[in-house]
């Protein structure tokens, strides 16, 4: 099985033609563009990635747009990936101010950032999502076509950006912002840090929800909100006198 699979799990190495694909066309189209920045829209990833922490909702309507014109559920357009890598880069740079980091220090925890925490949890999760959801949520009655009835990678690829980035703004950022509170040793302070991260993994999980309940041929989407009950079980037991925060610090910065 392909590492970035884009078709049907009954086609794995076919496209629709029959004819075998190469492994350019099984990585997808926003990744294979990423050097076209002539042609990239910034403007319409700039309304997307702010919708998606006011109202994620819209930003999936236009994913019926975008099936009707070009075919495919996930976007070609990878001009979100390098906002995304931008917006990475520069919280690097801040958390790496903060523990007084050399600037190859700075550059290495960039480069993690963006290779580990963003893409390699992505590929990853998306790979899951994408078994999950062929495999238990797909409609039966979806016999349309083998693009309409199963779920493309790429697509679980995009809802992995598109809920990675509201998780991004609370934990790369407001944390870093309120890290001087968080530190602290005390409850109300341990308090604010284990809520940061219930509402970051939170915002993540609703995304991805919203994100695979946008395809009409899935159904009972709903299970994809159950990890919510162990998060916020977890959370609570936390409040006992876990610190969330600290540990996490502690293990991804070394200190």
């Amino acid at each position: 099985m392909p590492i970035l699979p884009l078709t049907s799990p009954s086609y794995p190495n076919h496209n629709l033609s029959g004819t075998p694909m190469s492994v350019s066309n099984r990585v997808p189209l926003m990744f294979r563009r990423l050097h076209r920045f002539q042609q990239m829209d910034f403007e319409l990833a700039f309304w997307q990635l702010s919708y998606l922490c006011l109202a994620p909702k819209r930003v999936y309507r236009n994913v019926y747009y975008h099936k009707q014109t070009k075919n495919t559920w996930a976007r070609d357009d990878p001009a979100i990936l390098i906002l995304l890598f931008a917006s990475l880069s520069v919280a690097a740079i801040a958390w790496s101010i903060v523990y007084s980091y050399s600037p190859l220090q700075a550059v290495r925890l960039a480069f993690v950032m963006i290779l580990r925490d963003y893409i390699l949890v992505g590929v990853l999760s998306a790979t899951l999502l994408w078994l999950f959801a062929n495999r238990v949520l797909v409609s039966p009655s979806s016999h349309s076509s083998p693009t309409d009835s199963s779920v493309e990678w790429a697509y679980v690829f995009d809802v992995h950006t598109n809920a990675f980035f509201p998780l991004y703004l609370t934990l790369y950022l407001a944390q870093l912002l309120l890290l001087p509170v968080v530190l602290k040793d005390n409850w109300v302070c341990l308090l604010l840090g284990n809520t940061l991260y219930l509402a970051g993994f939170a915002q993540y999980i609703y995304g991805v929800y919203l994100g695979l309940s946008a395809l009409p041929f899935l159904i009972r989407s709903e299970i994809l909100l159950a990890p919510l009950l162990p998060l916020f079980a977890s959370y609570v037991v936390s409040l006992l006198g876990f610190h969330v925060a600290k540990h996490v610090l502690s293990v991804y910065f070394g200190s």
